[in-house]
């Protein structure tokens, strides 16, 4: 076999990249993409399925190798990046990428930070590795991508491409990481990719196991990359072979020059875009739609009747089935709800980004007020919307008033991506909002500081080495309660 296959590619791409040629808003833009990644961890720490998660890592036992936040001793690096992969996805406050619509931080950074610190990496090999896993893990989701559909190839037949690309792009991220050659970062692709799993159906009718989907990514990538580097090997052809990732995920259909062209020339890594809501991405204009109608005077006690336009492929997710979305029963369910998101946006956040974690509790899911603005909210496919997407995820909002007018609010750019892009603070704020829930001040500044300087570190365990001390403190403060 002569040609040059996709794997074999990216291989060369991951193994000929250098920090020194990564350009300024890649290294810029990996930074932030770790402290946002990590202020959700932390925050997620507080939901039962994440102290499910946690309590299941801790006791798995295994060589003490790196950090998984909540647990209070190092554990094994995939079971770390496991733990710290559902972490990052469990509140659905992780970053986006278009057209490919996964998000691919929470699989890339927990699987990288997790073998970098068993490893002694330093600053600049992780986020050269993090930049290449997230460059792969999105073109990948971009070659699944259908233009004259204009949805992905993946979610039509029903897979989570956010997990099943993180762990091609974790593997070869974890590969940098351990140093590996063109002939092993090919094989830890074909490895990883009999990894890779999600289904989405969870998304429509319940049922929190997408939670896991990320950390089963993460934990898939260090796993493969491990595997690799003690002699399994994987076809070169795993991406585009007769039996291969994309005939078995998408029956065929993918864009291979999504891959190739512009490799290691045009990032697409700046170009992801961040969350400013912890709610499914669908759903972030519509929130800014409703809330531009209160700050047009718009009071949802005048309100008849709201249709919330939205592209045709999202309304599975945020409006079917409608009495479902209008009756989410838990937090969870609330941030994947069209009507929902047009209740909080009505009804006004209270974060510092304008809707914040606490908008989404299980009793506010079933708070009488928003279920009456709830009842009165249709999800319509609006043709507009749906020409622009997935580009971006668009919203109209349309509210029929009692005394017959009507007021439309349309938001066709979404807030956190490179046309209406978050500042530096408000990233920062996001972190702290998160982070805060559950760590000392200091020890927010710290991580903060070691994120944002990450490239500069000299071993990447320091970023979270804080957690220890934060650990010490709270077993203190606790002892010295029992002593009183």
């Amino acid at each position: 076999m002569n040609e040059v296959t996709l794997a074999q590619t990216i291989a060369r791409f991951a193994a000929q990249t250098r920090y020194e040629d990564l350009p300024h808003e890649v290294v810029a833009s990996v930074r932030q993409r770790v402290l946002d990644t990590l202020g959700i961890c932390i925050a997620a720490q507080s939901l039962d399925s994440s102290r499910a998660v946690i309590d299941y890592v801790a006791e798995q036992g295994g060589a003490p190798q790196a950090r998984a936040i909540g647990v209070p001793h190092r554990v094994p690096a995939a079971l770390a990046a496991f733990g710290n992969g559902v972490l990052a996805h469990s509140l659905d406050y992780d970053d986006t990428h278009l057209p490919s619509v996964l998000h691919p931080s929470a699989s890339i950074v927990p699987s990288v930070l997790a073998a970098a610190e068993r490893a002694g990496a330093d600053g600049r090999t992780a986020v050269t590795a993090i930049a290449v896993g997230l460059e792969v893990c999105v073109r990948i989701g971009m070659a699944g991508y259908d233009r004259e559909a204009g949805n992905s190839v993946f979610f039509e037949h029903g897979q989570h491409a956010t997990s099943i690309c993180g762990a091609l792009g974790g593997a070869v991220a974890v590969g940098v990481i351990l140093g590996q050659n063109e002939e092993q970062l090919t094989s830890s692709l074909g490895v990883a990719a009999s990894m890779a799993a999600g289904i989405i159906e969870a998304n429509r009718t319940g049922g929190n196991v997408k939670r896991l989907h990320c950390g089963w990514a993460a934990h898939s990538a260090v796993t493969a990359a491990d595997l690799v580097s003690r002699g399994i090997t994987g076809p070169p052809t795993v991406l585009e072979g007769r039996f291969g990732f994309f005939q078995a995920f998408l029956r065929g259909e993918f864009d291979p020059a999504a891959i190739v062209e512009g490799l290691g020339t045009e990032w697409e890594v700046p170009r992801i875009f961040f969350k400013p809501y912890p709610a499914n991405h669908f759903t972030h204009a519509a929130i800014d739609a409703a809330t531009g109608l209160r700050r047009r005077g718009v009071d949802h006690r005048e309100v008849r009747r709201l249709t919330l336009g939205a592209p045709a492929p999202v309304i599975r997710t945020i409006g079917e089935p409608i009495e479902g979305k209008r009756r989410p029963t838990t937090g969870y369910q609330a941030q994947f709800s069209g009507p929902y998101a047009v209740a909080v946006g009505l009804l006004g956040g209270g974060g510092g980004l304008g809707v914040a974690l606490d908008d989404y509790t299980d009793a506010l899911a079933v708070d009488p007020t928003r279920r009456e603005i709830m009842d009165k909210v249709s999800v319509v496919a609006d043709d507009e919307c749906t020409k622009i997407f997935p580009s971006q995820f668009p919203a109209v909002l349309t509210a029929e008033l009692v005394d017959g007018s009507e007021v439309t609010e349309r938001v066709l750019v979404n807030r956190g991506g490179p046309e209406n892009p978050l500042s530096d603070d408000e990233v920062a704020l996001k972190f702290r909002d998160n982070a805060g829930r559950h760590l000392p001040e200091t020890v927010v500044a710290r991580i903060a500081a070691h994120s944002l300087a990450l490239d500069e570190l000299s071993d990447v365990g320091i970023v979270l080495s804080s957690l220890d001390d934060a650990a010490d403190s709270a077993n203190t403060s606790a002892a010295q309660e029992g002593q009183l």
